[in-house]
């Protein structure tokens, strides 16, 4: 459901879901495919396809990384970072609306729960 959710948030900047995360995730700093990947628990194959849409795109450029000549740092463009305020600015008020109608004490019961939940899967999956 939230897959759903962020992809209806960001089609209208004419994204995904999958595209919006690896547009965030280099929103303050560049970074490598392979630390996104990590970073979102995702497949480095899958990140790096997305990395190239985007790239394709005009949304994320790939510069030289002075520690390794082989991994290139991604970053946004002018226009990607537009194009993830614009999506930003949609789950802002999506989010105010979800907590509005949780009110704050189900909210706060929810985080404390899904960290509880997070923390456990870390320690015994692993």
């Amino acid at each position: 459901m939230l897959i759903d959710a962020g992809d209806a948030l960001a089609k209208p900047a004419g994204q995904t879901s999958a595209r919006w995360r690896v547009l965030a995730a280099v929103e303050e700093e560049l970074s490598t495919v392979a630390t996104i990947a990590r970073a979102l628990g995702q497949a480095r194959q899958s990140v790096q396809r997305v990395a190239d849409l985007l790239a394709n795109d005009g949304l994320a450029e790939f510069d030289d990384n002075p520690d390794d000549r082989r991994a290139m740092l991604l970053r946004l463009t002018p226009r990607g970072r537009t194009t993830l305020r614009t999506i930003q600015a949609a789950q802002r008020g999506w989010a105010d609306a979800l907590g509005a109608a949780l009110g704050e004490r189900d909210l706060r019961a929810a985080s404390a729960t899904l960290a509880r939940v997070t923390d456990a899967m870390s320690r015994k999956i692993r």
